[in-house]
């Protein structure tokens, strides 16, 4: 396996320039959830003539891509990740984003190069591999509802045995990886509270109900719930991110709408907080005559890591980048990731991609209109992930 192994980073070096390239094009050509097709159809042109075998869906813009060598071998999964986000970039780089007000502010350019470099590196050596390879490229990751849950439904995971995961991560250094057993990011839930109160004259307010005031009490009720009604040992988030209400000034508001996120890092926790909201809401609306309405939905579950896959991971990346730069990162993050719903049903695990250079300007925080990946760290990531992958392989058992 070593043999192989060295011919696949041999092979990776060669067509390293390459990938760069076919990222720029990416990170030029960005599209929103739900509208990669660009990025689809870059990727299956580049895979159809590796000899890649495809599946697509006329639902979406995802693509299941296999490399197979033996039906009746082992197959592993390699994830990525594919849309963009509504921001206008504001990098100034000869291949920043051409299409207005939006651009690839998460990453997830340098997830599809690299998992288009391992794959051509993967089908170089294909008569050397010792079991099949599968390339899942997701739409909608950004979008609430997730796209690994439709990938799922198509047949991504049929008869593979362990998927690998990565994420640009600006907060480590180019050159780095970063790992975490267990329990890594949060799941991420959304809701909508309506409340209904009764208009009146803004001078006269005792003639009506205010949903104004009546949301104002609900907000700081539901900030009281992690700080009082949760083990402090269990974090969780309850943000309110959007309140509008009211359409003048001298009336009494009849009708207030609030939309949020949840974010937990346990199962238990994360079931008791829609029943703790609705108590929190209910109780002040009674008090005060006011009705509502509370949707909650449960999104992606927390990202649990398996720790064999974790072992394989950093074994991988400390042969490829050294013992020093494989970082434990030890606690978890309260930021979602929809590669949770593939690690529900099979082995895998999920690493930080070390993306950060100061005097490239790649340091600033995802979701920023500043936003960008050192190209030097594709190279890492494509060795690691195709290592990972190779290793499964050659494993006993399924």
């Amino acid at each position: 396996m070593k043999n192989l192994k060295q011919k696949l980073f041999t092979t990776i070096d060669e067509i390293n320039e390459r990938i760069i390239e076919i990222r720029h094009d990416l990170h030029k050509h960005p599209e929103l959830s739900g509208q990669e097709e660009h990025t689809k159809y870059l990727a299956k042109g580049i895979l159809e003539a590796n000899g890649y075998k495809i599946k697509e869906s006329e639902e979406h813009h995802g693509l299941i891509a296999d490399l197979i060598v033996d039906e009746s071998a082992k197959t592993v999964a390699i994830r990525a990740d594919m849309d963009a986000l509504p921001i206008q970039e504001q990098t100034g780089k000869p291949y920043a984003s051409r299409v207005d007000g939006i651009m690839h502010a998460c990453g997830h350019d340098s997830h599809t190069a690299i998992a288009l470099g391992a794959a051509i590196a993967m089908a170089t050596h294909k008569k050397e591999l010792p079991g099949n390879i599968r390339f899942i490229f997701q739409p909608s990751e950004e979008s609430k509802e997730g796209g690994s849950v439709d990938m799922i439904e198509d047949g991504a995971l049929k008869g593979v045995s362990a998927i690998f995961g990565l994420h640009a991560y600006p907060y480590l250094d180019s050159g780095k990886i970063g790992y975490k057993y267990g329990v890594m990011l949060a799941s991420a839930d959304i809701f909508t509270i309506e409340v209904f109160g009764k208009a009146a004259h803004g001078a006269r307010p005792h003639e009506g109900v205010d949903a104004i005031l009546v949301t104002s009490m609900i907000v700081n009720s539901l900030n009281h719930i992690v700080s009082r009604r949760i083990d402090p040992l269990h974090p969780a988030v309850i943000s309110l991110g959007t309140i509008s209400g009211g359409t003048a000034s001298n009336i009494i508001c009849d009708h207030v709408l609030l939309k949020g996120t949840v974010r937990t890092i346990n199962e238990g926790v994360r079931k008791n907080i829609p029943t703790m909201m609705e108590s929190s809401i209910q109780g002040v609306c009674t008090s005060m005559g006011a009705t509502y309405n509370f949707d909650y939905t449960f999104g992606q579950p927390e990202l649990i890591n398996h720790d064999a896959m974790v072992d394989i991971i950093i074994a991988e990346a400390k042969e490829i980048i050294g013992d020093e730069n494989c970082i434990d990162l030890v606690d978890p993050v309260m930021g979602g990731e929809d590669f949770s719903e593939y690690l529900q049903i099979v082995p895998g695990a999920f690493f930080r991609l070390g993306t950060g250079n100061e005097e490239k300007q790649t340091t600033v925080p995802q979701h920023n209109s500043r936003f960008d990946v050192d190209d030097d760290a594709l190279q890492v990531g494509m060795k690691i992930m195709s290592a990972a992958a190779l290793q499964v392989l050659v494993q006993k058992g399924s």
